[in-house]
């Protein structure tokens, strides 16, 4: 039999959450209904599949674009951390097989040292997970909350439209619907289709960080071998756990999922990670770019990127200065007419004397 203080515990811990999660159902609910009042407005059918589950869609979009500048410290500190492994791995050797407090601390010392000379921090790459976290939750009670008999609404969303969203389709399947407890084949194929494409998006969001985004002398140290195995861990971890979810949290997850995914595809094209095979791509991208920019004959492609040429002149032009003035061109001369001979004298010529 259980203690009634371990009872009361529970169920002090359990009303506490509840007060806690309840400003997270007024804003949850507030944006949902906000996406579902738009869709109604747009003329897709109120209680329609499409009007509640694009609400949920919506609500993916607003907290992953809030979301954008821890997505962007998280991508830093993976990075941070991965090119301060070899340092770490200095300083874990260094205190290797000391055990006595003292030397616990000055590791962590140095450690804590090290993270800051390099403003980066190891929690900052969990932050976008841990803070979805409450919001996760808070989307899970009121999903569950539609699921009931009758329908319970939270925070803006009412009882009527609790009711409502308890009988809209979504793939033919109620967005309250899960896995396990389904009555029909058919609620759990659309449960697993959804649990199974969560758990490959997943899957593929790490996949691509570590084979893209990583320097090859990154791959062999103990950050990359724990990220391995996560990589395995984390999907298999939604596979077992999805059967539980309602089928409106599971579209929640996979939205997500895609979004993370294509949000880290841009951020590694665009800006990878020094030594990796994203950084060798891109510089390839910018030699091919320059390349295209100059023709081998010489020329340079247009300005405007309208595939036009124009010719350069291989000969310096000839320095701008004070403006020269025009040369006379001289006429070329015939030869110069003899003089003529002095006329003869009868005078006879004058003696010297």
């Amino acid at each position: 039999m259980i203690p009634a203080h371990a009872v009361d515990a529970v169920a002090t811990a359990h009303a506490l959450a509840v007060q806690l999660l309840e400003p997270l159902y007024d804003a949850i609910t507030f944006v949902m209904m906000a996406f579902h009042d738009l869709f109604k407005n747009l003329g897709f059918n109120p209680a329609g599949g499409l009007a509640w589950g694009g609400s949920i869609v919506g609500l993916v979009i607003v907290i992953r674009i809030i979301l954008i500048p821890l997505f962007v410290k998280q991508i830093n500190a993976q990075r941070g951390l991965q090119i301060l492994q070899p340092e770490i791995k200095k300083i874990q050797t260094k205190y290797k097989g000391k055990t006595d407090p003292e030397s616990r601390q000055k590791q962590q010392q140095e450690m804590m040292k090290l993270y800051k000379d390099n403003g980066t921090n190891p929690l900052a790459s969990c932050l976008p997970i841990i803070l979805q976290a409450p919001i996760f939750f808070a989307l899970f009670h009121i999903l569950n909350g539609i699921g009931k008999n009758p329908p319970q609404g939270k925070g803006f969303m009412t009882n009527a439209d609790a009711k409502q969203a308890a009988d809209a389709l979504i793939f033919g399947a109620h967005i309250s619907d899960k896995f396990i407890g389904a009555d029909s084949l058919h609620v759990q194929i659309v449960c697993a289709i959804l649990i199974v494409l969560m758990s490959a998006t997943t899957f593929t969001t790490q996949k691509q960080l570590m084979s893209k985004n990583m320097p090859a002398d990154a791959m062999n140290n103990p950050f990359a071998q724990q990220q391995k195995i996560l990589l395995y861990v984390f999907p298999l971890v939604f596979a077992v756990s999805g059967v539980n979810f309602p089928i409106g949290v599971l579209l929640y997850w996979l939205t997500t999922n895609v979004w993370s995914m294509g949000q880290q595809f841009y951020v590694i094209r665009r800006n990878p990670s020094p030594g990796s095979p994203a950084a060798e791509a891109l510089e390839r991208r910018k030699a091919a770019k320059a390349a295209r920019h100059h023709a081998p004959d010489g020329s340079v492609q247009g300005a405007a990127g309208d595939g036009t040429t124009t010719a350069v002149d291989p000969t310096p032009p000839r320095p701008t200065g004070q403006r020269q003035q025009p040369k006379r061109t001289k006429k070329p001369r015939g030869p110069r007419p003899a003089a003529d001979p002095a006329p003869a004298s009868d005078d006879p010529p004058a003696s010297q004397p």
